[in-house]
């Protein structure tokens, strides 16, 4: 399985220990909101709280072993519109030593493109 694979299924089922597995300890994550970072412990806190975020329709643009692209529909627990978000990774050791994201706000009635939904 590879690494952002391993992220996503880890993500989805609100697995911290896993998910502790696959960041690394030095790991920085930029998101695309609040101009700050956040470190591991602040990822693991994400999916250990009652607010975390979902994804769906998970792909993986591009993989190797030093670096990952993926996107992603995300929906988070404040209400706020739902984003199709960018992100890019880093890894070192076969896990996430960065990672940084970029996105764009979804209208309520958003459909994707071939689909019905």
């Amino acid at each position: 399985m590879s690494i952002i694979e391993a992220y996503n299924e880890a993500w989805d089922n609100g697995d911290a220990e896993a998910l502790a597995k696959i960041i690394h300890d030095e790991c920085v994550f930029n998101p695309h909101v609040g101009g700050f970072t956040m470190s591991k412990s602040d990822i693991l806190g994400f999916v250990s709280g009652n607010s975390t975020p979902t994804s769906e329709h998970n792909r993986i643009l591009f993989e190797n072993a030093e670096v990952g692209v993926a996107h992603s529909i995300v929906h988070f627990a404040n209400d706020s519109d739902s984003e199709a978000v960018l992100s890019f990774m880093r890894f070192k050791d076969g896990q996430i030593i960065s990672m940084e994201t970029g996105a764009t706000p979804l209208s309520e009635d958003y459909k994707l493109i071939g689909t019905d939904e």
